[in-house]
């Protein structure tokens, strides 16, 4: 069975974004972003919310044209786009990009999709994070902690009646400073 994979950026103090929703803060430098391309190439499908998938689909489609792109956003843009995408909203109506629309996220439904052949899948937002978590949809976190303190924003993990234990799987210092947490639930 494939394993759904929350793979996100924090701040040191916890944050997922700033107080207006910055994500100026992420220190993505060649290595870092060379080792996001090998481990999401490999992936079945991404799974999003709406923000993030609006922030993706305004970059990434196009992101390789840019004479300035340097060959590890090259070579994302084209994951990207080839990449099944599913993205869990009630407002949004239609999505390019190989993407397709869900409502909500009802767990026999993510059950079913996990059972499918093919890669992993990259679970991104935090709010979507949140509902996958309640449920129990998670696999594994890998949780890639920027060697900042951003002071307020949004928290990636909201507060919770209900511990989820973990087990750690592994970690990976980059040369900019940014830790990976891999964990397994």
């Amino acid at each position: 069975m494939r394993k759904i994979i929350l793979a996100l950026q924090v701040s040191l103090d916890g944050f997922f974004e700033g107080p207006n929703g910055e994500i100026d803060w992420h220190t993505v430098d060649e290595e870092l972003h060379s080792h996001f391309n090998e481990q999401l190439a490999s992936m079945g499908a991404f799974l999003d919310g709406r923000v993030t998938y609006e922030l993706m689909a305004d970059f990434w489609p196009t992101a390789d044209q840019d004479p300035s792109s340097t060959p590890a956003v090259v070579e994302f843009a084209k994951i990207w786009r080839d990449m099944p995408k599913i993205v869990y909203s009630r407002t949004l109506e239609r999505a390019g990009w190989n993407t397709t629309v869900v409502r909500d996220v009802v767990a026999d439904q993510v059950l079913a999709l996990k059972s499918q052949p093919g890669g992993d899948m990259a679970l991104g937002g935090a709010d979507l994070a949140d509902t996958f978590r309640r449920l129990g949809l998670i696999d594994e976190y890998w949780i890639y902690v920027h060697p900042v303190l951003i002071g307020r924003g949004k928290p990636l993990f909201k507060a919770s009646d209900d511990g989820t234990a973990l087990t750690l799987a592994g970690t990976r210092a980059f040369g900019n400073g940014v830790v990976l947490l891999r964990y397994a639930s």
